[in-house]
C-alpha cells in the first residue's frame, strides 16, 4: 500500500496539516522502513513531519513500528541501559563511554548504539574502540557488567537508511527523535531502561508524553551535546520513568560545580579515551554530575526488579510488516 494518503493528511503545512493516530504512524513508518515507499515518498515524509512536528502519539505509533521489526534479544539477567549515542563530540569531550563503563563496573549491562550522522565529529563508536570496545558484528545482548555497542544498521537497516536521508536533504527527521527513544526489548514484553536525552527545552516536554504512551522505562535529561550523558560542569535536571510512571529524580543545578573538573582538551577519541581510562583507574575523580546520573539509574534499575509485571504498559499490537 502507498503512502500517499498519509501524506494527504501530514503534508498541508504547518497550520492545515492533520496529525494520525498511533496506529496509522506505525502503518506508515512501518512501510518506510521496509522499503515500500518510493524515494520520491520517503522524502515526502521526512519534510511533511519536520514543519508539522511529531504529536506524542505519532511517536508512539512510529516506535511502534520500530519495536515490532527489531531482531530478538535474549532477555538480562539485570535491568539492561541503553544509551543513544548519535551526536558525538563538538565542543566539549564525549563522555557517553564513561557513563556506560561506570554503569558495567556497577553489574549492568549496556547496550551503545549509533550511526555516524554527524561529520568530524568524534563517535561513541570510536572513543569505545579505544577502550577496547568494537563494534557487534551479531546483535546480542550484553552480559551483566559488560558495554556492547551496536551499530543502528545493526538493530535495524530500515531504520539506518532513514538516518542517512539526512545526507540528501540536509535536515534532521523523525528517525533522529526515534532512535532516542527505542527499547530494543520492548517487543519482547521487557524492558529496558533507556537514557534520553535533548538538547533543546520544548524536546523535554514531547520526549516525556512519548516515555508515558509507551510504558517505557527510562531516565530522561538535558544531556551534553545531545549526547545521553550529564554535563560533567553543571548537574541537568533528571526524570525517570517506570513503566510510564514520571518521577522527578534530580533538580537541575542553579550555578556551575563548585570545583570544574579536570577535562581533556583535546577532544578527539583518542585523546577522550585516554581520560576515561583515568577516571577508571582512581587517577582522576568521575565528575559529579556523572556520579549522580549513575546513582539514578541503579535505583531505577533496583526499582524495575520489584515492579509488579502487571504494571508494565502494553501498547495496543501495531500491523504486521509488509
Amino acid at each position: 500500500m502507498a503512502i500517499s494518503h498519509y501524506l494527504k493528511d501530514i503534508g498541508r503545512g504547518k497550520e492545515g496539516a492533520r496529525s494520525l493516530d498511533r496506529t496509522q504512524a506505525a502503518d506508515l513508518l512501518g512501510q518506510v522502513l521496509d522499503g515500500t515507499a518510493s524515494d520520491l515518498e520517503v522524502g515526502a515524509f521526512c519534510i511533511a513531519m519536520r514543519v508539522k512536528g511529531e504529536t506524542p502519539e505519532e511517536m508512539a505509533g512510529f516506535l511502534d513500528a520500530i519495536h515490532q521489526r527489531l531482531p530478538r534479544l535474549a532477555a538480562p539477567e539485570r535491568p539492561l541501559v541503553v544509551l543513544p549515542s548519535y551526536n558525538g563530540a563538538r565542543k566539549l569531550p564525549l563522555l557517553t563511554p564513561l557513563l556506560a563503563l561506570l554503569l558495567a563496573r556497577q553489574g549492568l549491562g549496556v547496550l551503545v548504539h549509533g550511526s555516524a550522522t554527524e561529520e568530524r565529529r568524534a563517535s561513541s563508536a570510536d572513543v569505545l574502540a579505544h577502550l577496547g570496545v568494537a563494534p557487534q558484528q551479531v546483535l546480542r545482548t550484553p552480559a551483566p557488567g559488560s558495554v556492547a555497542y551496536a551499530p543502528t544498521a545493526l538493530l535495524l537497516p530500515g531504520l539506518e537508511r532513514l538516518l542517512q536521508v539526512r545526507r540528501v536533504l540536509g535536515l534532521r527527521n523523525s528517525a533522529h527523535s526515534l532512535v532516542k527513544l527505542l527499547d530494543p526489548l520492548a517487543h519482547q514484553g521487557l524492558r529496558s531502561i533507556v537514557v534520553g536525552s535533548y538538547t533543546h527545552p520544548e524536546y523535554a516536554q514531547s520526549m516525556a508524553a512519548t516515555f508515558a504512551l509507551t510504558g517505557a522505562c527510562a531516565l530522561l535529561l538535558r544531556g551534553t551535546e545531545g549526547e545521553p550523558v550529564a554535563d560533567p560542569r553543571r548537574t541537568p535536571q533528571m526524570d525517570a520513568f517506570l513503566h510510564g510512571q514520571p518521577q522527578r529524580v534530580q533538580e537541575a543545578q542553579a550555578g556551575p560545580l563548585a570545583a570544574l573538573p579536570s577535562l581533556p582538551t583535546a577532544i578527539d577519541a583518542a585523546h577522550t579515551a585516554a581520560w576515561i581510562r583515568s577516571v577508571l583507574d582512581g587517577a582522576q575523580p568521575v565528575p559529579a554530575p556523572i556520579a549522580q546520573q549513575v546513582e539514578h539509574i541503579l535505583r531505577l534499575a533496583a526499582q524495575m526488579t520489584t515492579e509488579p509485571a502487571h504494571a508494565v504498559h502494553r501498547p495496543p499490537a501495531p500491523p504486521a510488516p509488509h
